[in-house]
This record gives C-alpha cells, structure tokens and sequence, in this order.
C-alpha cells in the first residue's frame, strides 16, 4: 500500500489533484495510469481512497471513491521534549523513528548546555510526515516550535511528567513509572546534560526523575529509549 499525506484534502472534496512533485512521483515514477487506486490521509487519522482520472505527470487528477475514519491503534499519549543534538542528523533520525513507533508530540527544548539553538522545523516536519506515510499512520505526530527551557517548565502539565538525567541523584525506572493508557511528558536534556539549576526547577515542577537504563545514553537514542518504553508498556497493558 502506497500511502500519500496532504492536509487540505477532506470529506467534502469530490476531486483532488495532487501537486506537480506527487504528481510526477505517481506518474513516472510510480507508473501509475488512469483507472488506479490511490490512498491519501489528511494527517488527521482519516483515510481517503481516491481514483486516478487524469494520469498527468503536472497535475495528476483524482476521484474520490470513499473516505473512512481509522481507529486509533494507540491508547495513550508520548510526549518527548528534547533538546536539539550537535549533529542535525541525529534529531532528524530521532523524529523519523519516533514517528515510526508511535509518537503523540515533539517539542525542542533549548537549555543551559544546548550546543544548538537553531532548529529546522521545515526539515523535521517533512521527515515526519515521510515516516508517517512510509508507516502507514494516518495521524501526523505534533512538531511544536522551539522553547526554552525556563519558559517550558513554567508551563501547566497534564498526565504524568519525568525528567531523564544523569546526574547522581536518586532516580526511578522509566519502565516502572510510566503505566498503561495514561498521557507521558519526558525530558530529554542535550549532550552535556541538563545543569544542575534545570533539574532542581523540574523537580519543583514536581517532574519525576527517572533513568532510561544503566548505559549513558546518546540524546537522540535516550528520546527513543523512552518512546519505545511507552509504547512496550501500552502493549502488554492490552493484552
């Protein structure tokens, strides 16, 4: 199954003509012809089922057969906040598979030993909706706009928050504390680690402290460690 994303589309359209990139995508590329079936999602967990009319490698033009709500497969909620890595390719592999496993929300965070402050939302947004679409996900995970640290934590929280760190202060198992079915907010610090000054004011935050394991772990892969523990822990909630 080939899976297309564009926002605009929605369950009034009759027809939908895809841009000049998709366009030739579909038809020189893909070889498809008047008469084939594609399927569009709106990012907004609907799936549409549309039927090529004009096989136009500028302006392919499509039907629209059926549109169909789907489930959602996930029963809570992920959030991971984290702060941008050294290298760009290193965050970009961070949401492409994040958005693969299963992620509700991103948000860059700047803090005190961030070695980055610019972060190239564009770039991250098309890479998730390339993995959404590579993994047949009809939601678009949120990708929210840099903050920094001290205006994030002085926000108002819902679910269960948690601070992932390295410093050698009594902490609980990330794997222990997030449960089944509930919505999860961690923070995930920079190379160097959140300052001493940023996880006191999470903890005043009441963020819980909790470890990703006994290994030091890599920004990018310490976000994914707690990803894929969330979603390990909702599965065999449901069984």
């Amino acid at each position: 199954m080939q899976l297309f994303y564009n926002p605009d589309i929605s369950e009034k359209d009759t027809q939908f003509t895809f841009d000049k990139t998709e366009s030739r995508h579909i038809v020189k590329s893909l070889r498809k012809k008047e008469g084939d079936i594609l399927y569009i999602t709106n990012g907004k967990g609907v799936l549409f089922t549309v039927k090529i009319v004009v096989a136009n490698d500028k302006r392919c033009l499509a039907a629209l057969i059926s549109t169909e709500q789907q489930p959602n497969t996930r029963n809570y909620y992920i959030h991971i906040v984290i702060a941008p890595t050294k290298n760009n390719d290193r965050l970009e592999w961070f949401v492409e598979k994040a958005t693969e496993i299963g992620i509700d929300e991103i948000t860059p965070i700047l803090c005190s030993n961030s070695e980055r402050t610019v972060v190239k939302t564009e770039r991250l947004q098309k890479i998730i909706q390339s993995a959404m679409k590579q993994s047949l996900k009809h939601t678009l995970p949120i990708l929210n706009a840099p903050i920094k640290f001290t205006e994030f934590i002085n926000q108002d929280f819902e679910g269960n928050i948690y601070i992932a760190h390295c410093e050698e202060q009594e902490k609980k198992s990330l794997v222990k504390e997030i449960k089944p079915h509930q919505k999860a907010t961690v923070l995930i610090g920079p190379e160097g680690d959140f300052s001493p000054k940023e996880i006191e004011q999470a903890l005043a935050k009441k963020f819980t402290p909790v470890s990703l394991g006994k290994s030091r772990l890599r920004t990018e892969t310490a976000g994914i460690t707690a990803v894929q523990t969330a979603a390990l822990i909702n599965e065999l909630g449901s069984i």
